[in-house]
């Protein structure tokens, strides 16, 4: 409608049977709609909602290890860490020394080293290994997955050839 002065656009909305919304307050002149206020709020709010969906949500998840953890163990945890990471969460991953264990803290820096070396294909080290106290603790962040131009995605089993799929 073009620069209206308030008095006439308020009449005109009245005429409608409608609202008169402050869709810009920032700018010069401001800038209104005539329109449903509830409807508009409704629409608002449902916008919000759809981008709280598309938000991608990360948690920490932690996983303790010992310095003298067994290798079955040891990779039972790790493929826990590989889903995690996989799913796109954040890991946490700590050494906990007991007692007379902190004399062989050798043994945890290894313990994390080989960590970092198994899962590098997965993750990135978000902070280096550090002591806190009785705890040796990393942490661990999924890699970012390359998005693909084409739209179209590489499909891939160990037991069928490599194929195209749409998606």
């Amino acid at each position: 409608m073009g620069v209206v002065s308030t008095r006439d656009a308020l009449r005109m909305a009245r005429e409608a049977g409608l609202d008169l919304v402050e869709v810009s307050p920032t700018a010069r002149p401001p800038v209104c709609k005539i329109l449903d206020f509830g409807k508009y709020k409704y629409q608002q709010q449902k916008k919000q909602r759809e981008a709280k969906k598309k938000q991608q949500s990360q948690h920490l998840k932690e996983i303790h290890f010992r310095p003298i953890t067994d290798e079955h163990d040891y990779q039972f945890k790790v493929k826990h860490i590989r889903e995690f990471l996989e799913e796109g969460d954040k890991v946490k991953a700590t050494v906990k020394f007991r007692g007379r264990e902190m004399m062989y803290q050798d043994a945890g820096w290894k313990l994390v080293e080989k960590l970092k070396q198994d899962l590098q294909d997965l993750a990135v080290v978000e902070s280096q290994p550090k002591l806190e106290g009785k705890s040796l603790v990393t942490m661990l962040l999924p890699k970012p997955k390359p998005k693909s131009k084409s739209g179209v995605k590489v499909a891939q089993n160990e037991n069928q050839p490599q194929r195209r799929q749409e998606v």
